[in-house]
């Protein structure tokens, strides 16, 4: 790990797998990209999973903020396209799917941190099967 990337010191204090901290930003984008493509062909995992990858938008987010001035553009607009394509295939539910409390804490909104408040459309059985237990 260089000790001059932001991003990668972020990563390893926030105890992120080595794995992840060597990929960087450009790993966690691929991460997102790869949620996405499931997300957007019926999400195969359960719930827990689900959150685990919602975590990483969430990492995401607070990563690209550290990034350098010239690799925050083209992180962005790769970012971009990723959440266009994931919010094409989600739906809005009422509450984080972390719990409101959670929510409260962490100061997570609709607004801002919208993938921690939607469901896929058309979710795989396992995800399916978790969401209709939390009804």
């Amino acid at each position: 790990m260089s000790g001059r990337d932001p991003v990668r010191r972020f990563l390893a204090e926030r105890g992120v797998p080595a794995g992840m901290v060597a990929a960087g930003l450009p790993g966690l984008i691929a991460e997102w990209e790869r949620t996405v493509a499931q997300i957007e062909t019926g999400y195969p995992l359960g719930l827990d999973d689900y959150l685990n990858d919602l975590d990483g938008r969430q990492l995401l987010a607070e990563a690209v903020a550290l990034a350098a001035a010239d690799e925050r553009p083209p992180a962005t607009e790769r970012i971009g396209r990723a959440d266009a394509r994931a919010r094409a295939h989600l739906r809005a539910v009422g509450e984080c799917l972390w719990g409101a409390r959670v929510a409260e804490y962490e100061g997570w909104t609709p607004e801002v941190n919208w993938w921690y408040f939607a469901v896929p459309r058309s979710p795989g059985p396992l995800l399916r099967e978790d969401l209709g237990a939390r009804s």
